[in-house]
């Protein structure tokens, strides 16, 4: 891991039950867990520290065996950013610690955008949180309900995520959809980078009727006045496995990657 001048720390939260895939973190590819894959990229970003946060004994062992940092974790939280939150308090983490939530499932996740979200962060104090988003260029995946949009501020703050085609354009949405050679629509990547004393205050937030509506929980910390940076990716992000497909399309990345090495 390099040197930086905005120490962070990864983390990445791993937990067993799926409704989909259950034990996600674990299932094989290129002979090893998919979580190995993702703390390994981590391992290559400039964090300080990379911790695997899980609630299972099987994914502890897993990783111990590659020798990674492990925080055991309780099984109850309902979101990432609550486990995220247990980790801080379990680290003692100073309350400006920069915090990088790097999902389990992003096994392709290129290390330069774990630097950039918390570069993002740090570059705006007032911020409670930073992620990234990428255009989107066509119009399916503006009207999927499945890809979250993101529009933000000239500042760059998010102003508002949704599963919606927002901004809505009126002038050509009402005949037919069409896109504009513009990057007033994104696509939200889910990795975030959070200060620590934003962690320790989010599990005392109540849920918020946005949150519960679009069922995003980034809206929590919008509709409760939190600033949230948003930063235009720097690289490719490859979608994560949420599916058998999404696990065979990451399976075949890989084995074309291993081949070229």
């Amino acid at each position: 891991m390099g040197d930086t001048s905005t120490p962070f720390i990864a983390v990445v939260p791993a937990r067993f039950g799926s409704s989909r895939l259950p034990g996600k973190p674990l299932l094989d590819i290129a002979g090893e867990p998919m979580v190995a894959h993702v703390w390994r990229r981590a391992s290559k970003s400039q964090a300080s520290r990379v911790v695997v946060a899980t609630d299972d004994d099987r994914i502890r062992d897993a990783m111990l065996s590659y020798g990674a940092d492990v925080v055991m974790t309780r099984d109850d939280h309902p979101s990432g950013t609550d486990r995220l939150a247990e980790v801080v308090e379990q680290l003692g983490l100073d309350d400006e610690t920069l915090v990088v939530n790097v999902q389990g499932d992003e096994p392709l996740i290129p290390p330069v955008l774990i630097d950039q979200v918390a570069h993002r962060l740090a570059d705006d104090p007032d911020a409670a949180m930073a992620t990234l988003a990428e255009p989107i260029t066509d119009v399916d995946t503006l009207f999927n309900p499945n890809v979250v949009k993101v529009v933000r501020s000239l500042q760059g703050r998010a102003l508002y995520f949704s599963r919606a085609p927002i901004p809505w354009d009126r002038e050509h949405f009402t005949r037919q959809p069409n896109l504009l050679e513009t990057d007033a629509w994104l696509r939200h990547i889910g990795i975030y980078a959070y200060r620590a004393s934003f962690l320790a205050a989010y599990q005392d937030l109540p849920t918020s009727t946005l949150e519960q509506l679009e069922q995003l929980e980034q809206l929590r910390a919008l509709q409760h006045g939190y600033a949230i940076q948003v930063a235009l990716a720097s690289a490719v992000n490859p979608a994560g496995v949420d599916t058998q497909e999404d696990l065979a399309r990451v399976r075949a990345l890989l084995a074309v990657e291993e081949g070229r090495s």
